[in-house]
């Protein structure tokens, strides 16, 4: 009996999204989880280098993940909906994206505040002390990265899976914002505390967590 020839290389790209595409939706890769290594795929799922490149290189283009240089490969979406979303918030637009940012961000506060676990108020110390950090030692990327991840974990403490996801999807946009928003360096004068915001969250107080997260959103009185 002759060995049985391999399929072709097509088939085995689409049964490598797949299987990728099942981690994240049994919730193994939460949104704003970033995924294995390309060696440590490789060896879980026993196909080539090549065939997981592909495999993730077509969810990122479906907006599922996100590749960000130097620091991996995040879940920032369950399905195709984040290219959607995203492709309206540009540079150009960076008053919408402000205003979508409040949006989401605010409730955010307001349901974490009610819905807080103490595995979540531990993410919430372990993300401020990392952003404070970050802006002590003046490292501008890792501020962006560390700001951002903050935020994200207020959003994930609210415990609402269509909002992180939503939210999820305008990560790149709003690491952008902040990064001009610092101009490219860290000083004084643009330091925003958020130690308040997660002191609001942790006293389980939803209108002053509310407040806390609207307060470092408000929109330009020019705009």
């Amino acid at each position: 009996m002759g060995i049985p020839a391999a399929p072709p290389r097509g088939q085995r790209i689409q049964e490598t999204i797949t299987q990728l595409r099942q981690c994240i939706l049994a919730g193994e890769w939460p949104v704003g989880s970033r995924i294995p290594t390309e060696p440590q795929l490789v060896e879980a799922l026993g196909v080539g280098r090549n065939t997981v490149r592909e495999a993730v290189r077509a969810l990122a283009h479906a907006g599922v993940l996100e590749c960000r240089q130097g620091s991996g490969t995040y879940v920032i979406s369950t399905d195709e909906l984040a290219p959607v979303v995203a492709r309206r918030l540009t540079d150009d637009r960076m008053a919408e994206v402000i205003e979508v940012r409040r949006a989401f961000e605010v409730e955010a506060a307001r349901l974490a505040a009610r819905r807080r676990t103490p595995a979540d108020l531990a993410a919430l110390d372990d993300a401020l002390a990392a952003r404070e950090a970050a802006w002590r030692g003046g490292r501008v990327a890792e501020f962006v990265e560390a700001d951002a991840a903050l935020h994200t974990a207020v959003v994930a403490a609210a415990h609402n899976g269509m909002l992180a996801e939503l939210y999820a999807s305008i990560g790149a946009v709003m690491r952008r914002t902040v990064t001009q928003a610092m101009g490219g360096a860290l000083t004084p004068d643009r330091h925003v505390d958020h130690a308040r915001l997660v002191a609001a969250i942790r006293a389980g107080d939803p209108d002053l967590a509310a407040r806390e997260a609207a307060a470092f959103l408000e929109p330009d009185p020019g705009a």
